[in-house]
């Protein structure tokens, strides 16, 4: 983002809504701070500046990767999908992703008011890929992967975004050494993340694998999404 400075009048409606805190007023004026910016956009189209003083920038590569994973307006520009992740978590009942004895995971890293640097999703995938999970294909995630180690692009490595989202799946008798490896970053990744799991229900409506987790010391928090008035042929 870029604010003519001219037109700048220092009323801070920007520092109050930016959700990285990376505005500040500095002698009665605006200034970002780009290292912290992550290219949400969020300014421009939501502070109600009365001067219109914020303009977009045209960003170039690398620094173009943080629009596409922090905007909400967003397509990225390498899957062709908006937003940060891919629809399959919660589309199962059409997809059929994620089949019996398989569970899908989501790992968000990032949050509004902290965000999260590409650095932090390798690693993340370095270890995860050492178990073989499969990653979703289309995921804007997957496509910054270099390699089946799960290295990023190190040119990307530095880049900050609002949050980003490792989506893959894996087999059932591989669950406790992802919540290893989950528990393990817990104490190195330097930002914040959520995880999100999604297993088929058995014909008894019971949802598997829940005393795995809990005995894991982790919390569950079950959900449902109900999607009305969609259905297969």
């Amino acid at each position: 983002m870029l604010i003519n400075k001219d037109l700048c009048i220092g009323c801070g409606q920007c520092v109050i809504i930016c959700p990285v805190h990376a505005i500040q007023l500095v002698n009665e004026k605006a200034k970002i701070d780009r290292e912290k910016c992550v290219e949400c956009a969020v300014c421009y189209r939501d502070s109600d500046c009365p001067t219109k003083a914020f303009k977009l920038e045209k960003l170039k590569w690398p620094r173009i990767i943080r629009n596409s994973f922090s905007s909400v307006v967003a397509t990225h520009k390498l899957t062709g999908i908006p937003g940060r992740g891919t629809e399959e978590m919660k589309t199962n009942d059409i997809t059929e992703r994620f089949k019996q004895s398989e569970i899908g995971f989501s790992i968000e890293i990032g949050r509004p008011g902290v965000g999260a640097q590409l650095g932090d999703i390798e690693i993340f995938t370095t270890r995860l890929s050492t178990l073989g999970v499969l990653y979703e294909k289309d995921s804007p995630v997957t496509v910054i992967l270099s390699d089946n180690q799960g290295h990023i692009e190190p040119t990307l490595r530095e880049e900050r975004v609002l949050s980003a989202i490792i989506e893959f799946k894996i087999p059932e008798h591989k669950l406790n050494a992802v919540l290893g490896i989950i528990r393990e970053v817990d104490k190195i990744v330097n930002t914040v993340f959520s995880v999100g799991m999604i297993i088929r229900v058995n014909q008894d409506n019971a949802i598997p694998l829940i005393d795995v987790v809990e005995k894991e010391g982790f919390t569950i928090q079950p959900n449902a999404k109900i999607n009305i008035g969609l259905g297969k042929l």
